[in-house]
């Protein structure tokens, strides 16, 4: 866990950007969940960001289906085309927490970054 700095994490996965070493893109963000990891960019984020609350928003529930905590129905897209999640409404929220939280931090940390203080 020295190689990465922490970003934000919740019980379904955890987001790190890696350390200073050779080959890694210090800017991307790596997210990982269910045993995939995906690193993108901050925009890239973003747009995942936008592709998680459009599939809640789009929700088609089964109000008679007697799976409805463990059925993989949902369809998750990502920014990257070739690739999308089967995803149960549970994990569907953790992974908006996942998300959110990370483009929060970061945000934060850019911000504290630019702020100077002045304590004359």
């Amino acid at each position: 866990m020295n190689d990465i700095n922490t970003i934000y994490y919740n019980d379904f996965g955890i987001a790190f950007q890696w350390k200073r070493s050779l080959g890694k893109d210090f800017k991307k963000v790596q997210l990982v969940f269910k045993d995939t990891g995906m690193y993108l960019t901050p925009g890239e984020l973003m747009h995942f960001s936008s592709k998680v609350d459009d599939t809640l928003d789009n929700l088609c529930l089964c109000y008679d289906c007697q799976n409805k905590e463990t059925c993989k129905a949902y369809l998750l897209q990502t920014p990257l085309g070739q690739l999308s999640f089967a995803l149960t409404y549970a994990e569907l929220e953790k992974i908006k927490d996942l998300i959110t939280g990370t483009i929060f931090q970061l945000r934060l940390d850019t911000m504290l970054k630019n702020q100077s203080i002045d304590f004359d």
